[in-house]
């Protein structure tokens, strides 16, 4: 039986999707939306979908930031969409690296993608309609954690971010698909 509450869920890696990639980006003078970012999660909030945002965060394994640095980023994040009219219901990260991590780091997860955790995470704790939700991220292990966790995957090219979360929304997609 399908849950009366299930929305569509869209999920985005963060660095290289919905901001510029900077290497470890973990404070907001490091971030600059990507274009179209914004204009991308507020639509699917007038749409009625949940967004999460789902992100390895290996300059936490690796000791160059700690996860307060990320929690603060993510609060930051959501100030400044707040500010744009936009949202993200639930920001998502693994902070762990099976090889290159220090410490309780240096761990295998099943968060870290290409592992679905993540994703399977915000399903358990939101009411994530499945079958019309979508992954988009900048690499192809985002693609590979969507597809484990059951979610069309596609992968970010470039571009209007918008323009592409539209024509996701729409059914419509010319990006590419895990194989």
């Amino acid at each position: 039986m399908t849950d009366p509450l299930a929305r569509p869920a869209a999920f985005f890696d963060r660095d290289g999707t919905l901001n510029v990639d900077v290497d470890y980006g973990h404070r907001p003078d490091q971030i600059t939306w990507l274009d179209g970012a914004v204009e991308a999660l507020r639509r699917l909030n007038e749409a009625g979908w949940w967004v999460f945002v789902v992100t390895n965060q290996s300059g936490v394994a690796r000791g160059l930031f700690d996860e307060a640095a990320v929690d603060r980023l993510h609060d930051w994040m959501a100030a400044d969409l707040a500010r744009q009219g936009a949202h993200v219901d639930a920001f998502y990260y693994c902070p762990h690296h099976a090889t290159k991590g220090i410490g309780r780091y240096r761990i295998e997860c099943d968060c870290r993608k290409p592992a679905p955790g993540l994703l399977l995470r915000a399903m358990a704790e939101y009411p994530v309609d499945v079958r019309r939700s979508f992954m988009l991220g900048d690499r192809m292990r985002d693609v590979e954690a969507g597809r484990a966790a059951g979610v069309a995957s596609y992968l970010y090219e470039g571009g209007n971010v918008d323009a592409v979360v539209e024509r996701l929304m729409a059914g419509e997609s010319n990006h590419r698909t895990a194989p």
